[in-house]
Formats: structure tokens, sequence, C-alpha cells
């Protein structure tokens, strides 16, 4: 079938959740609450660490560029989607996309790099304690936000580039925002090059990162294990459950979204992993954070005047 003339294409139409068409209302109202709980979550964060010296620390430093660039993150992304479920979508231009897509995959990185350099900071503070406030000082720290967020600038700009240097044919995204392969689909030009720089891209912003945190936690569980007391490892553990707790969920879903086979790639299955990235995991972090962690705990009730948990 011969499609419509890619010269006529000037904005989108997201398909949406057409295939859970008749559980729209029930969907709307989990995903706004889902929405609601990671704004004032995130915000609560980011406030605390603020105004708490306690957390003037730097794990909680980029814990608090974590939430950050979360919260922004599924303000790009969450809105449009609410609309499109009580019927109120409205096409976007080719504009608009390009900078929708912009926005994800760069803060969508520069979390990927957060959580890699948190990783950084859970090892020098376990295997070279000493000279951590030396090694992790404000300088460093800094450098890395930075790092994490340039690295997702430079790729965002080479994706961008990419994608819509093509000529699209169709106006139909089948999916609720602009993510990389559903708008490549509605090109009429051969996309094979772009599929295989997409997918290098995507690994190497998703394995390197990966496999950094992989080598911190070797070297940190190396350094645990050597510690002679019960209650030493307990608490050098403990330092670190939550971190590796957001970065199993966050590395796993990147990992099933972005690089299992395009032959595998069913529409369903990809708006439910899409789900999880951009719904549930920007809650975790603060729920982690909060739920697990006795200082973020103690910071709350400083700030509410309770006294701190025993």
């Amino acid at each position: 079938m011969k499609r419509e003339n890619h010269t006529v294409v000037t904005e989108f139409i997201f398909q949406g959740f057409f295939s859970f068409h008749e559980h729209k209302l029930t969907l709307f109202v989990v995903f706004l609450t889902l929405y609601l709980l990671t704004l004032a979550s995130n915000v609560i964060i980011v406030t605390i660490i603020g105004i708490d010296r306690h957390l003037h620390t730097p794990m909680y430093f980029f814990v608090s560029m974590l939430s950050t660039s979360e919260t922004v993150y599924t303000l790009v992304i969450v809105p449009r989607m609410l609309s499109s479920l009580i019927g109120l979508s409205q096409p976007i231009s080719l504009a608009g996309c390009a900078a929708q897509m912009f926005l994800f995959i760069t803060l969508a990185i520069n979390n990927c790099f957060l959580l890699t350099a948190m990783g950084y900071d859970r090892y020098v503070a376990i295997c070279n304690p000493l000279r951590y406030t030396v090694i992790m000082n404000r300088r460093v720290c800094t450098q890395l936000v930075w790092g994490a967020c340039s690295i997702g600038l430079l790729v965002a700009i080479i994706q961008i580039s990419s994608v819509f240097r093509l000529p699209f044919c169709d106006r139909e995204v089948a999916h609720y925002f602009c993510d990389i392969r559903p708008v490549m689909k509605l090109s009429c030009a051969d996309t094979t090059l772009h599929d295989i720089m997409n997918f290098i891209i995507s690994s190497l912003v998703i394995v390197v990162p990966m496999g950094l945190v992989f080598i911190s936690y070797i070297l940190i569980i190396s350094t645990i294990l050597k510690i002679a007391s019960a209650e030493g490892r307990k608490k050098a553990f403990a330092t670190c459950a939550s971190h590796l707790t957001v970065v199993i969920v966050h590395y796993g879903c990147a990992s099933i979204a972005y690089l299992k086979p395009k032959s595998e790639n069913m529409r369903d299955q990809d708006q439910l992993i899409s789900v999880t990235y951009t719904v549930f995991t920007p809650l975790l972090n603060p729920v982690v954070y909060t739920l697990r962690n006795k200082e973020v705990k103690d910071a709350l009730h400083r700030a509410i005047g309770k006294k701190p948990l025993a």
C-alpha cells in the first residue's frame, strides 16, 4: 500500500493506549495518582536535602540531582499521556515531537550516569573511607553531575539530528510519547542504518554505566566481606541497599526496552515497559530513599518538629 506523501506530514498524533481502551479511566486514575505522588515525593526529597545540614553530603547531593532530573522527566511525558487517556489528546508538531524526544533522551541518559556517579560515591565511601571527603569534594561532585548531563545532551543532539532528517509518510505514532523507535517507523525511507546506530548508542549509554556500577559493587562487596564484625558488614551493606535497588530496576527496565532485538517488538508489551520507566521508576527513587533510609526519615522528623527516630 502506498503511504501518504511525506511533504504533507507536519504533525503527529499519538495512538496512546488503544489496546486498553476499555480501561482508560482506570489507567487515568492510577497514573494520575502515581504522577502526583512522584511530584510530591521528589519535591519533598529535594527540599529536605536542601534545608537539612545533616544531608549535605555527596550521596544526598546526587540523590537531589536525580530527584530533580526525574521530576522534569515525568513533566515531559506524563501530562500529555494523561490527556490522551481522557480524550483530550492534541496533535503534536514535528518541532514539539523533537523537543519532547530531546528532553526525554537527555534526562533518561542523565539519570543513567547519575546512578553511576552514585555508585562511584558508594565505592569511595566504603573502599577508601579515610580519603572520602578529599576525593568526593564539591568540585568533583559538580563535575560528575555536569558530565552526566553533558553526555545526555550530546547523545540527544545526535539522535534528534538523525531521526528528524528522515522523511515521514505516516502521522500516527503507535505510542503515547515521541520515543525513537515508534517515530522512525513512520518514515518512508530505509531506516536500517538509523536502527543500527540507535542500537549502538543505546547499548553504550546503558551498558557502559551499568558496567561501571557493576565494577564498583564488585569492589564494594569484596571490601565489605573483609570487615571483621558482622555489625560492620551489615551497616556497610545498608548504605548501599537503596542505591542498588534503584540501579537494578532502572537499568533492568532500560535494558528490556532498548536492547532487545527489533523483531521482538510488540506494541502492548513495549507500552507496559515504557509505563514502568516513565511512571513507576521516577517514584521509586524517593520511596526507596525515604522508606529505607534512616537519615532521610530523621531529617523529615526534624523538619516537622518531631524527635528523630531512635
